[in-house]
């Protein structure tokens, strides 16, 4: 046993000296540079076949059901969650999976409430059905709210890349005494160059199928990352059973109920999971147009109901994972009597980068790239669709294709430099996954409001929706800055907010016509 250690340490010095490392750390850095480079010309070859804005924000309608699926999951899953959930786990527990229930019975409210209306006729965009049903204000209203709050929740997920990128770089940047700061920008132009290009010339085509490939990858990765740290731990599955068990890291639900502040302030709990979880995910994937146009996407209603379903067990597995692998890394630490960093979301990428054998170790970090690249295109496309089509006009009689297309590949590249500055100015977020639903959080309940206004209600016209939408916004951020009740109860009350203020208000306008027009 002495000599096994004498000879490991020796090793470990040679390598040193030799620069053995370093060599190896190439050869990481080599496999991610490779990938980034293969998917971004992977994602360019799309272009062919982009002549009009159905084909470069719809792709054609011409994607099979469970791209689209792989997609909504890929564009669900960022950097954020990646390196943000298994500190959850590290942390906490299984607890966040109450949300993900809350997820399903979301999927199910859209598919009732929501998609029929959405394959009446052909629509680009979410916020068109609020023009149909209230007018133009509503639409610009509503659209306005996405753009703003996507591009700020996107910003911080970019930011995310960072933190990556720091942890594969951190020698290099001793060696050469180069500023961590200087190196962290430069990654993420990189990634955000890298992911424009593509998604400025595929579109939605280039955008939905890097999503089915990045997002296998980085569930390949992680089931790699599981099994490494598995094999790692002294005792296997048996002593984290042990370790984490007597921890209570395996406990998923609480019921614990009180109407007080102290219940209101619990971010997992099972009546704020299920409740947040659904609430939230039927505004981000009923509203908001990120999700809403991989809906569109879909050849029919009925094959964006199979998308929309599907993806959630997906979902479920993904996070099962992620959470686990958090689990692992508890017990690992504790075995080893490490300390973890002060920053959580370097838990997972350190030990991928330090730990992982060459080779596996940049197929992981290149897979976690791949998620950032893969939600950026998808927020890139969504916000110059919104542009084009709900403030320019894009579809407008006298518009010709050309120019559609010309405007929003234009759009595409000034969405990209004001991610890049949104990411740049966020990089010092204590938690990237709490900071970016949080911030998604806040405007989701006044959109899915007034979309319920729209698709539940006759009476209530356009003053009324855009009433209950100053309402909404109002009351959430007030409960944002000034009590400390969870983001997961945010969408539920700023959706009973807005839907009842514009109730109200129309008690008052009665069935007056306005600038709108009711949806036939």
């Amino acid at each position: 046993m002495g000599r096994d250690k004498r000879t490991t340490a020796c090793l470990r010095v040679f390598r040193r000296l030799s620069g053995y490392d370093g060599l190896l750390r190439y050869v990481d850095l080599a496999i991610i540079l490779v990938y980034l480079c293969g998917i971004t010309l992977f994602g360019a070859r799309f272009r062919h076949g982009q002549k009009n804005l159905r084909d470069y924000f719809l792709g054609g309608r011409t994607a099979p059901w469970w791209a689209i699926s792989l997609s909504i999951v890929s564009a669900e899953t960022s950097t954020l969650t990646i390196i943000g959930t298994p500190p959850l786990a590290f942390s906490g527990n299984l607890g966040f999976l109450q949300i993900v229930f809350g997820y399903l019975l979301a999927r199910v409210v859209i598919s009732a409430l929501l998609l029929p209306h959405y394959f009446r006729g052909e629509m680009f965009t979410a916020y068109e059905l609020m023009r149909r049903r209230f007018g133009e204000r509503t639409r610009k209203v509503t659209a306005s709210i996405f753009l703003v709050t996507r591009a700020l929740a996107e910003g911080v997920r970019v930011f995310a890349i960072s933190i990556v990128i720091f942890i594969i770089l951190e020698d290099f940047y001793t060696r050469f005494q180069l500023s961590p700061n200087t190196g962290e920008i430069v990654s993420i132009v990189l990634i955000v160059v890298l992911t424009l290009f593509y998604t400025f010339e595929g579109g939605m085509t280039a955008v939905i199928w890097t999503d089915v490939v990045q997002m296998s990858l980085y569930v390949l990765g992680a089931v790699a990352s599981f099994i490494v740290i598995l094999g790692q731990i002294p005792g296997g599955w048996g002593h984290v059973k042990e370790v984490a068990g007597a921890a209570g890291k395996f406990t998923i639900f609480d019921f614990r109920f009180a109407p007080t502040m102290d219940f209101f302030s619990r971010t997992y709990s099972f009546w704020a999971g299920v409740a947040g979880g659904c609430f939230l995910t039927t505004a981000t994937h009923g509203t908001d147009q990120l999700m809403v146009q991989r809906l569109l996407s879909a050849r029919d209603e009925r094959q964006s109901r199979a998308a929309l379903l599907g993806s959630w067990v997906v979902i479920f597995i993904q996070f099962v994972l992620f959470l686990m692998i958090g689990v692992l890394l508890f017990v690992y630490y504790g075995d080893q009597h490490l300390t973890a960093p002060a920053q959580k979301d370097r838990i997972y990428p350190e030990f991928v980068w330090h730990n992982l054998p060459v080779g596996l170790a940049g197929l992981i970090i290149a897979a976690i790239l791949a998620a950032a690249m893969a939600n950026l295109s998808a927020a890139l496309n969504s916000l110059a669709s919104t542009t084009v089509v709900d403030f320019l006009r894009g579809r407008a009689r006298g518009v010709s294709e050309a120019t559609s297309v010309k405007q929003a590949r234009m759009w595409t590249i000034v969405w990209g430099m004001v991610l890049l500055t949104i990411a740049i100015a966020a990089r010092h977020s204590s938690s990237v996954l709490v900071a970016g639903l949080t911030i998604g959080s806040i405007p989701m309940g006044a959109l899915l409001g007034v979309f319920l206004l729209g698709v539940l209600t006759r009476r209530t016209r356009e003053t009324a929706a855009i009433c209950g939408v100053i309402a909404g916004l109002g009351a959430i951020l007030y409960i944002h800055f000034y009590t400390p009740i969870a983001w997961t109860w945010y969408v539920l009350i700023g959706t009973a907010v807005t839907f009842g203020t514009g109730l109200v208000v129309s008690l008052f306008h009665g069935t007056e016509a306005e600038s709108g027009h009711a949806e036939s």
